[in-house]
């Protein structure tokens, strides 16, 4: 672990819902739903494939250790650390944070480091 980690950000489009990050989470923060849909480049194949399309990724602030195993287990490094800092909330539901807000700011994203 190097660098500032105040917060840990999603990149979306390297999430493959595999639920790694859930299950070694030690303390279950993270929630992560998602559906199968068929593989378009398999299609009149006689075994089509599937892959996992993500449908909501959440991370409880008010549980989160911190420990960062979520980040250090992502086989498709979709987790990262931010030096953003998590926003105060009025009760415990307002540090769910959804995928809007673990998106890394725009920019250009870089893998971990």
């Amino acid at each position: 672990m190097t660098g500032p980690h105040r917060s840990i950000r999603l990149i979306e489009d390297r999430c493959t819902s595999c639920m790694i990050c859930v299950r070694e989470c030690p303390v279950w923060c993270i929630t992560v739903q998602a559906h199968t849909e068929p593989d378009a480049g398999s299609e009149g194949s006689r075994r089509p494939r599937l892959h996992n399309v993500l449908d909501r990724f959440a991370i409880d602030w008010s549980v989160c250790m911190y420990c960062g195993i979520c980040v250090d287990e992502c086989p498709f490094d979709a987790l990262a650390w931010s030096d953003d800092r998590v926003t105060p909330a009025g009760s415990a539901g307002g540090l769910v944070h959804e995928r809007d807000r673990l998106a890394p700011a725009p920019g250009p994203v870089s893998g971990p480091a």
